[in-house]
């Protein structure tokens, strides 16, 4: 458990909330039994409930894995109380810990963000969240660009599981964010005395912020898909070009094939005698070749 005071208004995070938590809470506080068991039990859904004197919140924030190079989503509980934001999560969210350190250092970061109540507080947290994704965003875009320019420059065989593992990302964040809009427009349309009529207007500029995410979220994931039809166009035209290839050659070998095989069933083969046998008969199935090669320029078929 870390903790963090400014004035008459505490911030009290749990990383891996657990019973102990729930003795925490329930000893120190007054908030609804629900809201507490929901704040230590695991969750797939958002969740915004307004209980008589708390708010609970469950948001998804989309966090990077570096080992399967893929978003996921980490869950992160949220309890706020007239003097109080209670936050617990299992996932270590960087951005959080780096907005609380940034509080936990610097008197007048607690001053600009703590000097006002919970809700503001839980404002600028969220704020921070959402804003952090960006970035995140600006890496898909580029990770996308580098793609592209490999796909044209001839290596489709190599791109097939980077476009996999990069559509992957952007399916997995679009299902991190999409909920998010959902818990942040609840928030601005709440009706608590805990948040003030003039901080649902912040609340909404949220909504926003969000919807430009999952505007970029949508451009990126129809990037990558046209990417793969075209990487998938490129590879199709490759293999379709190398069964021309042998299926040219077994064509052109077909007629010297037989022939020599009408030769070998014969028992006076012609010009078997012959000093230069060989190499009339090597002359006939160079014409032979020749003569199909041209049937098929005359077809068009090469």
């Amino acid at each position: 458990m870390k903790k963090i005071s400014f004035k008459n208004l505490t911030w009290i995070d749990f990383e891996n909330p657990d019973n102990s938590t729930t003795r925490y809470l329930q000893e120190n506080f007054n908030i609804h039994p629900l809201a507490i068991e929901e704040f230590i039990t695991p969750t797939i859904r958002p969740k915004a409930t307004v209980y008589h004197n708390c708010i609970f919140l469950t948001l998804h924030i989309p966090l990077y894995d570096t080992v399967e190079r893929t978003t996921y989503a980490g869950e992160l509980d949220i309890v706020i109380t007239k003097d109080h934001l209670i936050t617990g999560h299992d996932h270590k969210i960087f951005q959080l810990t780096d907005f609380f350190e940034k509080l936990e250092r610097s008197e007048g970061k607690k001053r600009v963000y703590m000097n006002a109540t919970s809700a503001h507080l839980l404002y600028f947290l969220v704020e921070s969240l959402v804003e952090s994704c960006f970035p995140r965003l600006d890496h898909i875009h580029k990770n996308i660009d580098i793609i592209e320019n490999r796909v044209f420059n001839g290596e489709e065989k190599e791109m097939v599981r980077e476009i996999s593992i990069a559509k992957r990302d952007v399916l997995n964040f679009r299902r991190a964010l999409k909920p998010q809009r959902s818990i942040l427009e609840s928030l601005a349309q709440m009706n608590t005395v805990l948040i003030s009529k003039e901080l649902k207007a912040y609340y909404q500029d949220l909504v926003g912020t969000n919807t430009r995410l999952w505007n970029s979220l949508e451009s990126a994931k129809e990037t990558i898909e046209s990417l793969e039809e075209t990487n998938n166009s490129l590879l199709s035209n490759k293999l379709n070009l190398t069964m021309k290839v042998l299926t040219i050659f077994s064509a052109v070998m077909l007629p010297m094939t037989v022939y020599s095989n009408i030769l070998a069933m014969s028992a006076d083969i012609p010009f078997g005698t012959h000093p230069m046998g060989f190499w009339i008969h090597m002359g006939i199935m160079f014409i032979l070749s020749l003569l199909t090669i041209f049937s098929f320029k005359i077809k068009k078929w090469i």
